[in-house]
């Protein structure tokens, strides 16, 4: 279709002076970001500050028992104690010894002071404590030794009178505003004496007597009580190697003794190479995240926006075309996505920059210096990736929001998409995915690795050569994504969709009494739905009922969940769905029986597909990630020796064949296909169909093995033989790992149709160039095919599909 070009920059200037006339757009997109994150990122610092800075109280009984080297230092720990001085401070310790020096002290009006009422107070609710956690202690050891003894009566007592003495001490605790509880036991001092004496008499003799130990009761659901324990922690550690270093030289050792190892640590990071690590999370993450909102609210207001103020029609009715009318409008969103997150990755950039140098001149802030920034080829890629991301999201905004009956609708269906791509950016910028071809051809996750890549090893070649397949996928998908914002324009069932009110009981109500012969569009992808929550609610358990009482899997319990899985996740929903919203089941499911050459052209191609799919699963290992070990060892349960070959065949022929095909190539299939475009039900239903699977490798085989049956049953008008195609196919692949190591030892020294490698049949050229021939001629015929139409069917139109050799794999 010709566009007129100067229509589309006469619509795109349109639609731009109209958003950029409203105030809120233009504060949204050009204004917040500059304030936003600065005031955030100040802010948050300031609280940091403020939180950390924020003092602590420490309640210590038993400061009479401490040896020395000195742990306090009036109500503080010892300045030295800490790696950064000023921790000191912000724990306030609580004693005996430091209340008795506050009430020698006389206050200026004789009253007495606050703040000593309160440590009185604090200190007694600490003696309590300790109380009860030496009679929770008794009972600890009584417990233990009614377990030796085996007394069953007296175990269960007293495990009761345990978790009751538990459960008081934990809330008495926490309302006890005790932050941290340090218990010195009694004589404490005189055992540790005692230990350095003997170590000073007995030489290099170590045989020592045990001696109670300090406790510190914390409660680390607090965090309030969870610094302050921190705090203390690192304090009596640094307390307890000082008295461990007096020790040493009393027995005249080495310092050095606990400590063979004591590496010395060099960090060789750069200020460059910092500053690309804190941008590579940053900024990938930005990118996707601006450049979708970018284009979220103007694509509401552009569509739905439009159809609420009425005038929608005025501009349809004017010279322009509609597809001009989309390109001019999807240019103004992208202009809006692409403002957006450039301005906020300008703003967050600057921010950052600005926040690690006050961070370096912060108190008790370790810093060498601020991360540099990112340098000026790193951000000519961020432009360069950000315009097809942005294009992509601005053609599905589009799209969706022209769907859309109201702004509130579309912010409904676009809700979802923001929520997707949170959860894929969070994914793919963790620090655990790394770049690959198969990444790099997925929408979103390209773009975020690849530029994660760029930020953090720039002076890695290969990563350069990544950005070819990402961005050609990205473009492409760009396409696809402004195609369908073409294909919603053009349909007037969708620009003039009137709101309507939901009430559930007029819904049922329609829903059970206005039936038709077959399922709608929305039937069919809610019965995927279904399937999938089904499979994802079940799988915790579907996992555990799979393996034996050791956690291994059990391969007779495999195939017993397995068709359990098929039959009750997969056949039922569909089944379920097609009596009750349908008024003909043999229509829905296409339960009749087709012609004997439908039958033999569907087993035809399943075994000339089966070398292809092979051999091209094979060929594209590298491209795929690894099997998950649990996914392999149900693969290698085909091939398992020890089942009965026709036990096998049921849950991975058998099964999947009716199973799967009653619920894609018939309920599904059917309601996608009430549209009247029938070819895009093919494509829709077989991605379905794949993404069912989920594991990468066989989402890319069933997709493809989907195209061929809903061809098969379109083109048939049956379910049959696309259950035939089915099970011979699957039951090919089962016998070529089952036994296919038999079969080659039976051949010719030097076939050349087929070879053995490492026990496995594997399909030579002259094999794979008949098998193609066969299957390009079958899929023709197929094709060409024209069953008689049954009186109570209403048939779907095929275009005549001339498709070339195209290899298969194995669902």
């Amino acid at each position: 279709m010709f566009v007129q070009w100067r229509n589309v920059k006469l619509v795109f200037l349109r639609e731009l002076r109209d958003q950029l006339r409203d105030r809120r757009t233009l504060f949204m997109v050009f204004i917040l970001p500059l304030l936003l994150y600065p005031t955030l990122g100040i802010g948050m610092l300031q609280l940091t500050l403020l939180f950390s800075e924020k003092q602590r109280t420490v309640v210590l009984l038993g400061d009479e028992y401490l040896p020395p080297p000195p742990l306090l230092d009036g109500d503080h720990f010892v300045r030295t104690l800490f790696s950064d001085p000023n921790h000191a401070t912000k724990l306030r310790v609580i004693t005996a010894t430091s209340l008795r020096s506050a009430e020698s002290t006389p206050t200026k009006d004789g009253k007495p002071d606050p703040a000593l009422l309160r440590g009185q107070e604090l200190l007694q609710r600490g003696a309590v404590l300790a109380t009860e956690m030496q009679q929770r202690n008794e009972i600890r050891t009584a417990l233990q030794q009614a377990e030796q003894d085996k007394k069953s009566a007296e175990i269960g007592r007293l495990q009761q009178e345990l978790s009751a003495i538990q459960h008081k001490l934990s809330e008495r605790f926490a309302v006890s505003e005790i932050q941290t509880l340090v218990i010195i036991p009694r004589d404490f001092k005189q055992h540790v004496e005692r230990v350095n004496s003997e170590l000073a008499t007995r030489g290099q003799q170590t045989h020592i007597a045990d001696y109670p130990r300090p406790i510190v009761i914390h409660n680390k659901a607090d965090e309030g009580s969870l610094a302050a324990y921190i705090g203390v922690s690192e304090a009596l550690r640094a307390w307890e190697d000082k008295i461990l270093q007096q020790r040493l030289e009393i027995a005249g050792l080495p310092t050095s003794l606990p400590k063979p190892v004591n590496p010395v640590r060099e960090d060789l990071a750069s200020t460059a190479q910092l500053g690309a690590v804190m941008w590579s999370k940053l900024f990938p993450a930005l990118l996707v995240i601006m450049s979708m909102t970018g284009a979220f609210y103007p694509a509401i207001d552009l569509c739905a926006g439009e159809k609420e103020r009425g005038t929608m029609e005025t501009l349809l009715i004017s010279p322009a075309k509609r597809i001009e009318i989309v390109f001019g409008k999807f240019f103004t969103v992208l202009c809006f996505s692409v403002s957006t997150a450039v301005l906020n990755l300008v703003s967050i950039g600057m921010t950052g920059q600005h926040m690690a140098s006050l961070m370096k001149r912060a108190p008790g802030v370790q810093m060498a210096a601020a991360p540099e920034f990112p340098p000026l080829y790193a951000l000519v890629w961020i432009i360069v990736l950000l315009l097809p991301l942005a294009a992509m999201f601005s053609a599905l905004c589009l799209a969706l929001a022209t769907f859309a009956r109201s702004s509130k609708e579309g912010q409904y269906y676009l809700t979802p998409l923001l929520m997707v791509t949170l959860g894929l950016t969070v994914f793919f910028v963790s620090p655990g995915i790394e770049l690959n071809l198969f990444y790099s051809v997925m929408p979103i996750a390209g773009v975020a690795l690849l530029l994660k890549g760029l930020l953090l090893t720039p002076q890695d070649t290969v990563i350069y050569l990544y950005a070819i397949p990402v961005l050609v996928t990205s473009i492409a998908y760009s396409l696809l994504a402004l195609w369908w914002s073409v294909d919603q324009f053009q349909r007037e069932e969708v620009l003039f969709r009137e709101a309507e009110r939901f009430e559930l009981k007029l819904w049922l109500r329609h829903l059970m009494r206005d039936k038709e012969s077959t399922p709608s569009f929305a039937h069919g992808v809610f019965c995927f739905v279904v399937i999938m929550m089904l499979q994802f609610a079940s799988f915790k358990y579907l996992s555990r009922a799979a393996t034996n009482d050791s956690g291994e899997l059990d391969a007779l319990q495999t195939m017993k969940v397995m068709l359990v899985q098929q039959i009750a996740l997969i056949a039922s929903p569909a089944l379920m769905m097609g009596i009750m919203l349908t008024t003909s089941v043999w229509q829905t499911f296409r339960f009749r029986l087709p012609s004997l050459k439908m039958f033999s052209l569907a087993l035809i191609l399943a075994i000339s597909a089966h070398p292809l799919s092979l051999m091209l699963a094979a060929s594209l290992q590298w491209f795929f990630p690894p099997l998950p070990d649990r996914i392999a060892q149900v693969t290698s349960g085909m091939a398992d020796p020890n089942q009965p070959l026709w036990l096998i065949l049921i849950p991975f022929a058998v099964a999947p064949a009716f199973c799967e095909e009653i619920a894609f190539r018939g309920f599904i299939l059917s309601g996608l296909a009430r549209s009247g475009r029938t070819w895009l039900a093919i494509v829709i239903s077989s991605l379905l169909f794949g993404v069912m699977h989920m594991i990468p490798q066989q989402v890319f085989n069933a997709a493809l093995l989907g195209v061929v049956l809903g061809i098969v049953a379109i083109r048939s008008r049956s379910l049959w033989p696309c259950v035939i195609f089915h099970f011979c196919f699957n039951s090919l692949a089962v016998l070529h790992g089952r036994i296919g190591r038999e079969l080659t030892g039976q051949l010719p020294p030097s076939p050349f149709y087929m070879a053995n490698e490492h026990g496995q049949i594997l399909y030579l050229w002259p094999t794979l160039l008949i098998s193609g021939a066969v299957f390009s001629l079958c899929l023709w015929l197929v094709t060409r095919n024209e069953e008689p139409e049954d009186s109570t069917e209403t048939p779907f139109p095929v275009p005549q599909l001339h498709l070339a050799k195209s290899p298969l794999t194995a669902p």
